[in-house]
């Protein structure tokens, strides 16, 4: 990744800290709060030990100190337990707003952007790349202000006691930052690996999930789960890499802070024992114990964030992934991901009109629509026919916005991308070749429709699509349950469900791929019967392969050689083919 693109990632993270409200401030400043107390603690302590001991001060003597040492240690509890709640609360808070605003974005994507990246590695990205944050914030974030503050300001503290000291925390504490950055450069590279092969490996898992059957009855069972395993030694082994550069960082910190601690002993000693005279004024008891106890608490917040230093980097490997995977990382500044469009639609059926019409396969390698025109009046029926392969269904996903491409459309003279999505999907309904049933009832997939309607309205629209025709043989009726994308019901019987789902609904302007497809004669006649008795005073747009459909809506638009031509034709009374 080019310095750009991490420079973005890095302002991205700097935005979604604001994310985290005063929790995350309070968590952000309970090690610094804390740092204060400490030297106030290490003070006070090294006082009543170099009275009791160095002055033999009366212990009773020295009651004031031990009342102020134990109100200093209770205020460190408090202040830690305070920061670490705030930390918690304020993480909780980004990654739900970070799931939210991820939800929204892929939502806002259209089915063919979504088919085109695994449903696995879109789940992985709200679950454990944003999970992969937590770490960051709640622990590394925290550790980072108090090492970049604190050993400064505990060498700071200990100056005035002695120099040496202080000179001797100030030249050695940075040395640790610098290998640390030295082993990160490692960490980062294992981190996004180890990212990446936990995204591959959850769309590996969902795709050979979904596909269980299949493979199954094609006796590929043992070589699929001979690839799982494959995939799992995999991250397994990325895994551990990134746990030796773990361990290698936390051990190059804690060889520089046992020489600096072994330093400082070294010199009080000598200086002890007259050995050394580099303090003019000596060292009292009661210094040099001062200076003892603040050297591994000058080393213990650097020490702190070489032990989440690893976080940092998973959180950056996760951004990374989450940039890789939708293309750009959503905006989180503003409150909404994107503003409703206030374009107003027309009362009554809409006319369609588009023009310059491209759409080119996923990869871009191939055209399957070059400049499309045509032009649909509101109320209008009309069928779209060609041979399969031509580009039918890809127009009307194009015309329904759910496929991206070049030229425009306009649906009652607004253009599409104006349009609201709620303002779209209430005035427009599609339904596709292979319409998607949940598991559940076939009541139930037909209410999806109307989440409101009774059952009065559910079973009328199942009268109208002929749904009732093969209701009545089940046992439970329309109470029947029905597996993932309707298994148990054939491909008729799927559509006539799917229509039923459209009939509970509103729309001024109606796109259908095939809706008779799959049915016999009599049952197509009476199926297309309903159908143009609901579109009346809508506007209907209906791809078809159906001679009787093309008869029965009058006027047709045909591909011919790349375009859309316009036939006219005598209307079919359904009565009498029938």
């Amino acid at each position: 990744m080019d310095s750009t693109g991490e420079r973005a990632q890095a302002r991205w993270m700097s935005e979604l800290r604001r994310l985290g409200g005063w929790p995350l401030v309070l968590g952000l400043a309970a090690p610094l709060l804390s740092g204060v107390a400490l030297v106030a603690q290490v003070f006070f302590l090294s006082r009543i030990l170099g009275g009791a001991i160095g002055e033999g001060t009366p212990v009773m003597d020295l009651r004031a100190d031990f009342l102020i040492l134990s109100a200093v240690l209770a205020l460190r509890v408090l202040v830690g337990l305070a920061g670490e709640m705030g930390a918690a609360a304020g993480v909780e808070r980004i990654k739900l707003e970070l799931r939210r605003v991820l939800f929204l974005a892929l939502l806002a994507e259209r089915p063919d952007w979504t088919a085109g990246r695994p449903s696995g590695a879109l789940g992985t990205a709200l679950v454990d790349h944003v999970e992969a944050l937590d770490g960051y914030f709640l622990r590394f974030l925290p550790a980072t202000v108090g090492a970049a503050v604190l050993p400064l300001a505990f060498a700071a503290a200990v100056m005035p006691v002695d120099w040496v000291v202080g000179l001797l925390f100030l030249l050695t504490a940075p040395l640790i930052p610098l290998f640390m950055v030295l082993a990160g450069w490692g960490a980062k590279g294992a981190a996004e690996a180890q990212a990446d092969a936990l995204a591959r490996l959850s769309g590996h898992f969902a795709d050979r999930l979904r596909g269980l059957t299949t493979l199954a009855l094609l006796g590929r069972g043992e070589a699929e789960a001979a690839s799982t395993e494959r995939a799992t030694d995999e991250l397994r082994r990325r895994t551990l890499r990134v746990l030796r550069i773990a361990f290698l960082s936390s051990a190059v910190l804690e060889f520089f802070a046992a020489l600096g601690v072994a330093g400082v002993a070294l010199y009080v000693g000598l200086t002890y024992l007259g050995l050394v005279g580099l303090n003019a004024h000596g060292l009292t008891l009661q210094a040099g114990l001062f200076c003892l106890l603040m050297a591994p608490d000058v080393y213990q917040p650097l020490r702190t964030m070489a032990a989440h230093y690893h976080d940092r980097a998973g959180a950056k490997a996760a951004v990374a992934e989450l940039s890789k995977l939708l293309g750009t990382l959503p905006d989180v500044r503003s409150e909404t991901v994107a503003a409703a469009s206030t374009a107003q639609l027309p009362e009554g059926p809409l006319g369609l009109a588009a023009g310059g019409l491209v759409v080119a396969t996923p990869d871009g390698t191939r055209k399957i629509l070059r400049g499309i025109d045509l032009s649909v009046a509101a109320g209008v029926h009309v069928a779209l026919e060609g041979p399969s392969g031509i580009g039918k269904s890809t127009l009307l996903e194009r015309l329904a916005g759910l496929r991206a491409g070049e030229g425009t459309v306009l649906l009652g003279g607004v253009p599409l991308p104006e349009i609201g999505e709620a303002t779209l999907r209430e005035r427009l309904a599609f339904l596709p070749q292979r319409p998607h049933l949940f598991a559940g009832t076939i009541r139930d997939n037909i209410r999806f429709g109307q989440a409101g309607a009774t059952d009065a309205e559910v079973e009328a629209a199942a009268a109208r699509a002929c749904v009732d025709g093969f209701a009545r043989g089940l046992p439970l009726g329309l109470d029947t349950p029905v597996g993932e994308n309707g298994l148990g019901l054939s491909g008729g019987e799927r559509h006539r469900v799917a229509l039923a789902r459209l009939y509970l609904r509103d729309p001024s302007l109606i796109l259908l791929d095939e809706p008779t497809a799959h049915l016999d004669p009599l049952t197509e006649a009476e199926v297309l019967g309903g159908l143009l008795e609901f579109g009346k005073g809508r506007t209907l747009l209906v791809a078809t392969h159906s001679a009787r459909v093309a008869g029965a809506l009058g006027a047709s638009l045909r591909f011919q050689g790349g375009r859309l031509v316009r036939v006219p034709k005598p209307r079919i009374d359904l009565e009498a083919a029938a």
